[in-house]
C-alpha cells in the first residue's frame, strides 16, 4: 500500500507483541530470512532491543539493506507531552539501533487530550526526516477530531483517515 508521501507499506508483517525480549531477536531474524519486510514493535512490548538485534542479524544473513525493511514502533499512552514524545522516540531508535523509523504511531490516546502534543512532536520528527510516516492506533472518532483540529500536515492525516480508518470528514470546517 502506498501513502500520499509515496512511502510503501508492505501488506504482510510480523508483530512482536508478547514475544519475550530474549527470544525476539531469533524470531525477527527468521522472519526477515523468510521474506517478512514489515516488523512492528512498541515501547510497551519491552522488546525493542531484541527486535533491533533481530533486524541486524536478519539483514546480515540476507544481504538486504535497512531500506528494504519497514519498521514500526509506537509511543505508549503515558508519554504524550512534546518532550516525552521526542525522548521516547529517541530511546526507541537507540534500542532498535536504527537511524530512522518508517512509521511511528501513538499507540493509545491516553487521557486529557495530551496526545495533541505528541502528534505535534511527531510532525516535527517527520519534518526532520527521522520518521517516514506517522499515525495513531486505538483512537476513536472523537480523538481523531481533536488531532484534525490541530494537525498541520493534512496530507499525512487525511491519508490515515481515508485509507486506514474509512473515516471521511470535511477538514476545511
Amino acid at each position: 500500500m502506498k501513502l500520499n508521501n509515496q512511502i510503501e507499506i508492505p501488506e504482510l508483517g510480523l508483530g512482536v507483541f508478547q514475544i519475550p525480549n530474549d527470544e525476539t531477536a531469533d524470531v525477527v531474524k527468521n522472519a526477515i530470512v523468510n521474506g517478512y519486510r514489515l516488523i512492528d514493535t512498541a515501547k510497551i512490548y519491552e522488546n525493542e532491543e531484541g527486535t533491533g538485534q533481530g533486524i541486524k542479524e536478519g539483514l546480515a544473513m540476507t544481504g538486504l539493506s535497512r531500506d528494504d525493511l519497514f519498521i514500526t514502533s509506537k509511543l505508549w499512552g503515558d508519554n504524550h507531552s512534546y518532550e516525552e514524545t521526542v525522548q521516547n522516540f529517541e530511546k526507541s531508535l537507540k534500542k532498535l539501533d536504527l537511524d530512522y523509523l518508517d512509521l511511528y504511531l501513538i499507540h493509545w490516546p491516553g487521557t486529557h487530550y495530551a496526545y495533541k502534543e505528541a502528534w505535534n512532536a511527531m510532525e516535527d520528527l517527520y519534518k526532520a526526516g527521522k520518521i517516514k510516516a506517522i499515525g495513531v492506533s486505538n483512537f476513536q472518532k472523537s480523538h481523531l477530531d481533536v488531532i484534525a483540529q490541530k494537525s498541520i500536515n493534512w496530507t499525512i492525516f487525511i491519508q490515515l483517515l481515508r485509507q486506514h480508518l474509512r473515516y471521511d470528514f470535511d477538514y476545511k470546517n
